[in-house]
């Protein structure tokens, strides 16, 4: 059972009570489906890692094939999955301004007000978010820092199951100490020890500390503050809570057993395969040790001077039945997860049919961008800032049916809207082009007046 604030609250030590939440949550299914779906993210499929090709002896006894192949193929699919989800929302990062306005010179103070890094660590909290289920945004000293399902143990209030407090820990190795933070409204502590016994290193402090100098550079005092809530957000991937490998995991083993066991067979399949006749006296284990000798040397002594014969004989392997079940498979882990499967867009197709096979994305993306907005705002909430982030996604479209369209109705638009809606024409580039007409239209104005005026001033009729 997981430790809730309340749990905390109770608890007058606090180290024992750090130490068994952080024990409790590694139980948990959340961090173990976490920590499997890292597995997978890292092309490392456990289900394939651990699978050993086995037969059953002559006493049905199943042991190990030791003379089987035993290729162990792991698939991408889910890291690359995760990623254009991912990277469709947040891979050109969030604003906070219209992008052509702050092309013209509008200052973005609210993403100013961030940090330098926030677009980076935003798009890892994301990911992390899709992979894991949820992650949490962490505020200090002008920052934003990601903290994963893997390293933060959440503790939420039972009654409303808002985020009260929280627990980061992090440790090198089982051989070297446990580390841990305790994160609070009202200020952080920090923990070490064994994973069993903690030790708080200090008494717990503020997160906003104000140090006053001498003029000798001395510190003469100094004064803490904390936010106005606890300064971690928690930010989900989905409206379902949960990590993306669910329901994807099975769809990926048998993907990936489908790889591994073409490959293996390759390897297994003899090119040329025999048909003994008239060798009634081998038993099992005579023909056995004969199919042996025949795969691990390639070639085996036979007796044909009581008429014995021995056919070759060729072996394909089934191709055409593997290749439609892994492309029928691959294109249901495509459609169950809502992804653009690239190859299904015909070279030369219209918006129409490139907006069709975008749909599942952006009905996705959606939901994504809806919590990564919530998560967003509350940080924002912490500075007092009330703002939204706008996203911005990418996607491919087709251009030329694009201008082609525009140039149809360009005697209905003006300029500026025009050069809005050229695909090729960025934000940045917009206000350029708007600049260099307005002063070529004021280097023309000018020399009509001077042409106006002539030599010798101004002419009159």
């Amino acid at each position: 059972m997981l430790r809730t604030f309340q749990d905390f609250e109770a608890e007058p030590n606090k180290a024992k009570f750090v130490a068994q939440a952080i024990a409790t949550y590694k139980n948990s299914d959340m961090y173990q489906t976490a920590l499997l779906a890292d597995e997978y993210d890292a092309q490392r499929n456990p289900t394939i890692t651990e699978a050993v090709r086995t037969i059953f002896n002559i006493s049905g006894q199943r042991v190990k094939d030791f003379t089987a192949s035993n290729h162990r193929i792991a698939c991408n699919l889910f890291n690359r999955l995760n990623t254009q989800r991912c990277m469709y929302s947040l891979g050109a990062g969030v604003t906070f301004v219209d992008p052509y306005e702050a092309a013209r010179g509008e200052a973005d103070t609210t993403k100013e007000a961030l940090g330098q890094h926030f677009d980076h660590v935003l798009r890892e909290a994301g990911y992390h978010a899709l992979i894991h289920g949820v992650s949490y945004l962490f505020w200090d000293d002008g920052q934003v820092y990601d903290f994963t399902a893997t390293e933060f143990v959440p503790l939420v209030d039972e009654t409303d199951g808002s985020l009260r407090a929280g627990i980061r820990f992090w440790q090198l190795d089982r051989t070297k100490p446990l580390h841990a933070v305790l994160y609070e409204a009202d200020g952080f502590t920090k923990f070490s020890g064994e994973s069993g016994e903690l030790k708080e290193e200090a008494e717990k402090r503020a997160y906003k500390l104000t140090y006053h100098y001498t003029d000798a550079g001395d510190v003469v005092a100094v004064d803490e503050d904390n936010y106005v809530a606890l300064p971690v957000v928690r930010m989900y991937g989905s409206r379902l809570k949960q990590s993306t490998l669910v329901g994807m995991r099975e769809a990926i083993d048998a993907y990936d057993l489908i790889q591994s066991g073409f490959a293996n067979d390759l390897s297994d399949c003899a090119q040329v395969y025999w048909i003994l006749e008239n060798y009634g006296g081998m038993d099992d284990d005579d023909l056995r040790v004969f199919l042996d000798r025949l795969k691990l040397n390639h070639i085996a002594t036979a007796d044909t001077s009581a008429g014995g014969k021995v056919t070759p004989y060729t072996q394909e392997l089934p191709y055409q039945a593997r290749k439609a079940f892994l492309d029928d498979i691959r294109a249901r882990i495509y459609e169950d997860f809502g992804g653009l499967d690239v190859h299904t867009v015909a070279a030369g197709a219209t918006n129409d049919h490139i907006d069709a096979a975008y749909q599942p994305l952006d009905e996705n993306a959606a939901d994504f961008e809806h919590w990564v907005a919530d998560a967003v705002t509350s940080l924002l909430s912490l500075q007092g800032i009330d703002d939204v982030p706008i996203f911005r996604r990418a996607r491919i479209s087709n251009q030329k049916e694009q201008v082609e369209m525009l140039v149809q109705e360009a005697m209905w638009l003006d300029e500026r809207t025009i050069l809005r809606k050229l695909p090729n024409v960025t934000p940045d580039e917009y206000q350029a082009i708007i600049d260099a007409n307005e002063d070529e239209d004021i280097a023309r104005m000018s020399q009509s007046a001077n042409a106006g005026e002539g030599e010798d001033g101004p002419q009159s009729l």
